[in-house]
């Protein structure tokens, strides 16, 4: 999966910003998985992730805990968003203790997600690295612009909504934190972190958060 993996940021910021989400195989252990990925997500919620969802179903701040559980199908595949390496850390070791059989993938700092792994006893399988974005990039928007509508893989958050957003944080019709969670609102997998959100707008905005 390469959703999560495109997430533009300095390393600081981006050491408080883990996505942790598991998925089934095609073809080899889908059928049936839809248990076994409601599982995976109530534990996943023990460990209170910033936001979570299904891409089947949708996020939490958009349809609510109770539909984003109910709504798991085999095919679905269910992610949580996290700020903090020794979360993560507890949740993998939880994990490899439930032994659910599903594909289990941490988008982070690769350094950070490794110590992770170690502190759960786990050796990763495989790597994936974003090689950044190729072509006629003086197109893009500011740096500051990409560090927030990046994290929704799927590009669901449109610059013109982050810089319309930090506008209503300038006239102080917005705090950081409400417009960050109108944001995360649009991300339907629920992979955006409202928190890493507030402070950037907060930042761009010159508001303290």
């Amino acid at each position: 999966m390469t959703h999560t993996l495109h997430r533009v940021g300095t390393k600081d910021n981006l050491r408080h910003d883990y996505v942790v989400f598991a998925m089934a195989a095609q073809d080899i252990n889908r059928e049936g998985a839809a248990e076994k990925l409601r599982k995976f997500l109530e534990i996943l919620l023990k460990y209170n992730p910033v936001n979570f969802g299904d891409m089947k179903t949708g996020n939490v701040i958009s349809v609510g805990r109770d539909k984003v559980l109910a709504g798991i199908q085999d095919n679905s595949i269910v992610h949580g968003v996290f700020t903090d390496v020794e979360t993560v850390a507890k949740l993998l070791n939880e994990l490899r203790e439930a032994d659910l059989g599903m594909s289990v993938v941490v988008s982070g700092l690769l350094e950070s997600v490794d110590d992770c792994c170690r502190k759960a006893g786990l050796q990763r399988h495989t790597v994936e690295y974003s090689l950044g974005v190729w072509g006629k990039v003086d197109r893009l928007p500011e740096r500051e612009v990409l560090e927030i509508s990046t994290m929704c893989g799927h590009g669901m958050v449109s610059f013109n909504l982050v810089k319309y957003m930090v506008e209503q944080v300038e006239k102080g019709k917005l705090s950081p934190k409400a417009a960050a969670r109108q944001l995360a609102a649009n991300c339907h997998c629920g992979v955006l972190n409202p928190e890493r959100a507030a402070e950037l707008l907060a930042k761009m905005a010159n508001k303290e958060e």
